[in-house]
């Protein structure tokens, strides 16, 4: 197995507010990362400049001797990397409000529009192909770098990296499972612990828990606890759960009703989807086009305005520590380790944790090829994830993962080979979409509303 003792960790993103501060927080917290180097690269000079001022004082303040260097273009500090982390995005809140209020005109709600639906497909359009461009540097610049892609929508970037970056190692990752935060959940609701003090190695070792699918679409196959299937038991915790939620509140269109959909899924599969904010997305039922019951409306659509105040408060809070006015003490307080940095620690330290990690099956779900790109409990370090064993994905789910992959697949190759046929064929694949008319007006509409975004080749 190789080894890294100073690792470089180069962030490309670094103005992502969902990653960026946890991962400035885990390269100085940690004793195996803050001896190496954190590289932040931005395209915004003022968002890369007060990442990188933050990332000083911190380091500053907690006296750790992690080297820091900051860049506008990638290319700059790629050279020497053991991690390369993606994690931009174009306007990313704009341009999911653009996919979803277009798309409802013709019946697609999308609560995120990050993924699936065609929400999913033009992100892809104006993401991969500068995933694309970044690979080809690192392949010049840092061929031996673990890839990381933590870029919605996750599945289809990872396939496209697999596929059209072959050499590179590379993998995606999610934190809607992060470990072991997920698995703690699921004991509680299961019955097997009443708090997170209980949850010792030797309760986790007797926990076996399954869970598999396509990122964002994935369900609990198997829970048992030292022999005892503990299923039944965490879907009437989703039940009891379901019979309080309220709307939500302003947490906004992902947290609307997800104990109640969840439950209902349960009762029609037979087993529990984990990931619900994202899952009711996939499926038709919640699309307002047929009868629901009276409590779960048509789902609500991502919420533009709301989405730029929070990333306006995050910023906020992230000038307070820059100017000095929030102490750099309340920081290391606020922050926590983040998904990617925990994978990366545990890659470099040989911890021999686990993760759910988005990579090939090869042969965990026996049903399905070793190609199927899902997301799986794998056991990972510096020679790549090894997903474990699960069994077979049940009918029914079966089948709609596979017509998710297909969209998937169709997506990355119609992006990387800029074909307007494969992109018409993926919408038509999607489980969303219902009228070929419809696709080919909605496909018309995004192009024009999208067109700074996109590539020249769609026009």
């Amino acid at each position: 197995m190789s080894s890294v003792q100073h690792p470089k960790v180069v962030v490309i993103g670094a103005g992502s507010l969902f990653f960026g501060r946890q991962a400035i927080w885990q390269m100085v917290h940690s004793p195996i990362l803050n001896r190496g180097t954190l590289a932040l690269v931005d395209t915004d000079p003022y968002r890369l400049e007060r990442m990188a001022r933050l990332a000083e004082m911190v380091v500053a303040h907690n006296g750790v001797p992690l080297a820091l260097e900051a860049a506008n273009d990638w290319r700059d500090v790629l050279s020497g990397a053991d991690f390369v982390v993606l994690s931009f995005a174009n306007q990313t809140v704009k341009y999911r409000g653009i996919d979803c209020a277009l798309s409802e005109k013709y019946g697609i709600r999308m609560c995120s529009g990050d993924t699936i639906g065609p929400g999913g497909v033009f992100r892809a359009m104006r993401e991969f192909p500068n995933i694309l461009r970044c690979a080809r540097d690192i392949e010049q610049l840092c061929p031996d770098a673990w890839v990381i892609n933590y870029i919605n929508p996750s599945a289809v970037h990872g396939i496209g990296l697999r596929r059209y970056a072959p050499k590179l190692k590379s993998f995606a990752l999610c934190d809607s499972l992060h470990m072991p935060h997920v698995k703690r959940l699921y004991a509680k609701r299961g019955g097997v612990i009443n708090s997170d003090a209980e949850f010792t190695p030797e309760i986790d070792a007797a926990f076996d828990m399954r869970i598999a699918g396509v990122n964002h679409f994935t369900w609990m196959l198997k829970a048992e606890y030292a022999g005892r299937d503990v299923m039944p038991t965490i879907a009437d915790a989703i039940r009891q759960a379901a019979a309080t939620e309220g709307d939500g509140g302003d947490i906004g269109a992902k947290a609307l009703f997800n104990n109640t959909i969840g439950h209902m899924l349960y009762e029609v599969f037979g087993y529990a989807p984990v990931c619900v904010a994202h899952t009711k997305e996939y499926l038709p039922y919640f699309q307002g086009l047929g009868r629901l019951p009276e409590r779960v409306p048509p789902l609500s659509i991502w919420e533009t305005e709301e989405r730029y105040e929070r990333h306006a408060e995050m910023w906020r809070q992230v000038d307070g520590f820059v100017s000095g006015a929030t102490s750099i003490a309340e920081f290391d307080r606020l922050m926590g380790p983040d998904h990617a940095t925990d994978v990366i620690e545990n890659m470099v330290g040989n911890l021999g944790k686990s993760f759910y990690i988005n990579t090939a099956n090869q042969g965990a779900v026996t049903n399905m090829s070793d190609d199927a790109f899902l997301e799986l409990l794998c056991d990972i370090d510096m020679d790549g994830p090894r997903p474990r064993p699960v069994g077979e994905m049940p009918r029914g789910l079966r089948g709609l993962q596979e017509v998710v992959l297909d969209t998937h697949e169709l997506t990355a190759e119609a992006v990387a080979t800029c074909n307007p046929v494969l992109l018409r064929r993926a919408l038509l694949t999607d489980p969303l979409v219902n009228s070929i008319a419809d696709a080919d007006a909605l496909i018309k509409e995004l192009l024009d509303a999208e067109r700074e975004a996109l590539p020249t080749c769609w026009f």
